[in-house]
């Protein structure tokens, strides 16, 4: 009998269908050892040498696995096929050894596959090797850099600004990107300006334009040949006093074709993206229902940030291309993507599903990554594209018009029809005007980050890693240095008091090119290139002596807190505050710890009433899980309840459902 270790019972499950006799597979049900999490367990005089643990949980779970080993005649440890899954591998390897079991010829070996296929399993068994050190050396890393940020810095959170806060190596940075573009946000002013269009038709045959055209829509783009900059009212009407007495001829017309390429397949970052923008899913939700269809052998395996493919599955694709779509559908060539990302591995897959042909019903998620898959594989979409200057007296205005003409990839995201024709024309030729249409705009200010943009930005900057970004935006919002409102995330007074002290004494830690820089140094140990101690002693050298100067120069940071124009219905003498604790925002009295009156918050949507009961108004409430939600005022009365703003309906609507 041949033992196959790996980490998941559903992923044991799977392996079990289609090894079939001859095969034991069983699970760890992930880490078997970690560091004490009572303790720092990292020997910073010894080389910073780690202390890892036998799970106490975990006792039974390595009994059962080391009675199954003893009657097998071949060990295969088959963890995810990366750092962390290394790791997993490697300290299944110690406790095997420290149990000294009588085991005969007790040879562990290795093996790694990127989808959980009876074809590639049996091909990583026939080709099984040894545990990479240097991968395991690259986790370890990580490990014991991210204890020394957590239990060298955060107590120094708990005495210099509020007990039970955490600062950590990438969590901290990634708190500062949103605190930053709260304060950008916060100072932006706006500036007026003006958008002017003009609807124009080519003058008939017979002079007698019809009353039912809508003409062409043109928009001012220069006014004597450099940019329109209409900055005010007075301006844009001045314009339009012009533009209603002038004669309008076509000065240029330019078409061609344009070829929109597909997509390349996902990559964690893009796939969280995607579900994000989508479905507003958080990136902790698509990595877990991810982390199911690979399991359950559908997908590839999902942390990865490279754009390869395999050769045979990309075979399988385009033969399924050419027989579902048609040969035209089919480039000639494969169509190849470039990593851009530098820690991309050339070994590692980008995410598609194992079987091209397999379709799962109710996943979204498979049928995204599917789509992408077999899109990234056809033709191209192309487009004929007319541009058509038009010139009246010192103004120049512009219309693009596009039509699809084949719609290559295209064809498996279908949408409604987006295109705008322009009718024929010629330069030289009058058109006839129907209205001028001024319209006053403001700048806006940049966006708050949401899932999608903040996971785009943290792997543009070289921060974190496929397997970091989903955990990292969790923490961040258990920690209540964030709440995320409308999808999007606006920092608590505690992330700004945190993220304030930190960069204010720990400005190199936490800066975005040395966190960058650290992963990049992670990537080299775990390619061979570093060894692990040098880097994690050139990090905590300087952090010692930052730590020794704040302690003692460092003031006690207090955080701020909103008032509200209300007496303490308690105490009769303090004023009520909003503060914020470990589980979120709530109200209390200002003389705390003298007086310690409190009541929750109850934010009111505006002139809405709840559409399912019509009596009641709509609330933000908060799950146990910390999730907002939109609900009613009368629950348990009424149980409406929606993730997204209600709009005002007839009663009897329904709520989308809300699951705790």
């Amino acid at each position: 009998m041949k033992l196959i270790i790996v980490e998941s019972p559903t992923k044991a499950k799977t392996l079990g269908r289609f090894l079939g006799e001859g095969f034991e597979v069983v699970a760890t049900m992930g880490h078997i050892k970690d560091l004490p999490k009572s303790k720092l367990g990292v020997d910073v005089e010894h080389d910073f040498a780690p202390t890892f643990e036998t799970v106490v949980k975990k006792i039974s779970t390595i009994k059962k696995i080391a009675n199954l080993a003893k009657k097998a005649d071949g060990i295969y440890l088959a963890s995810d096929p990366d750092r962390e899954g290394e790791a997993i591998a490697s300290h299944v390897a110690d406790v095997f050894r420290n149990l000294k079991l009588k085991i005969k010829n007790l040879k562990l070996r290795r093996v790694t596959f990127h989808e959980i296929t009876k074809e590639a399993v049996e091909e990583a068994i026939k080709n099984a090797g040894e545990i990479d050190n240097d991968l395991v050396d690259a986790q370890t890393a990580r490990r014991v850099l991210d204890r020394l940020v957590g239990y060298k810095v955060s107590p120094m959170l708990w005495r210099k600004v509020r007990i039970g806060l955490s600062a950590g190596r990438v969590q901290t940075v990634t708190v500062r990107l949103i605190v930053e573009r709260e304060r950008e946000i916060e100072a932006f002013a706006p500036v007026e300006y003006w958008e002017i269009f003009v609807d124009l038709v080519p003058t008939s045959e017979d002079g007698i334009r019809q009353p039912s055209e809508e003409g062409i829509r043109f928009q001012l783009t220069k006014i004597e040949g450099k940019k329109a900059e209409v900055k005010n009212k007075s301006e844009a009407e001045s314009i339009v006093g012009d533009l209603e007495k002038s004669d309008y001829a076509v000065t240029n017309v330019k078409k061609r074709e344009v070829i929109k390429r597909p997509y390349p397949p996902f990559t964690t970052s893009t796939m969280t993206q995607a579900a994000a923008r989508l479905w507003g899913w958080s990136a902790k939700r698509t990595m877990s229902v991810a982390q199911g269809l690979y399991e359950e052998g559908l997908i590839t395996y999902h942390r990865t940030d490279s754009f390869n493919l395999n050769k045979e599955a990309v075979s399988n694709v385009r033969q399924f291309i050419g027989k579902e779509y048609g040969e035209k559908y089919l480039p000639v060539h494969p169509n190849f993507y470039k990593n851009r990302a530098k820690s991309a591995q050339e070994a590692h897959e980008a995410i598609r599903p194992t079987d091209v042909g397999k379709k799962v019903e109710g996943n979204r998620l498979y049928e995204l990554i599917w789509k992408r898959f077999v899109a990234c594989q056809m033709a191209p979409a192309v487009y004929a594209e007319t541009s058509v200057d038009v010139t009246a007296d010192k103004y120049t205005l512009h219309a693009v018009g596009t039509v699809m003409r084949f719609d290559g990839w295209r064809k498996l995201y279908v949408k409604e029809a987006d295109e705008v024709i322009l009718p024929d024309l010629a330069v030289g030729e009058k058109l006839e005007l129907i209205k001028v249409d001024s319209q006053q705009k403001f700048t806006e200010p940049p966006a708050r980050y949401n899932e999608a943009s903040l996971i785009k930005t943290l792997e543009k900057l070289g921060i974190g890693r496929p397997s970091t970004y989903a955990p990292t935006i969790n923490t961040i919002q258990v920690r209540n240095y964030v709440e995320k409102i409308d999808r999007a995330f606006k920092p608590t007074a505690i992330g700004i008091a945190v993220n304030d002290f930190l960069l204010t004494n720990f400005a190199d830690i936490f800066e975005y090119g040395f966190t960058a820089h650290m992963e990049d140094d992670l990537d080299s140990i775990a390619n061979g290139k570093l060894k692990w101690v040098p880097v994690i002693r050139e990090f905590y050298t300087p952090l010692a002596k930052i730590l020794a100067r704040v302690e003692k120069t460092a003031e006690r940071v207090k955080i701020a807190t909103e008032k509200l124009d209300r007496t303490c219905p308690q105490c009769k003498e303090g004023g009520l505050i909003i503060r914020t604790g470990r589980f979120g925002k709530f109200i209390s009295c200002d003389r705390f710890p003298e007086c310690k009156y409190t009541e929750k918050i109850v934010t009111k949507v505006e002139g809405m009433k709840c559409p399912e009961c019509q009596k009641g108004d709509i609330i933000f409430k908060t799950t146990k899980k910390r999730r907002k939600f939109y609900g009613c005022s009368r629950y348990p009365d009424c149980k409406f309840a929606s993730w997204t703003k209600p709009e005002p309906a007839r009663p009897g609507l329904a709520g989308t459902n809300v699951i705790f």
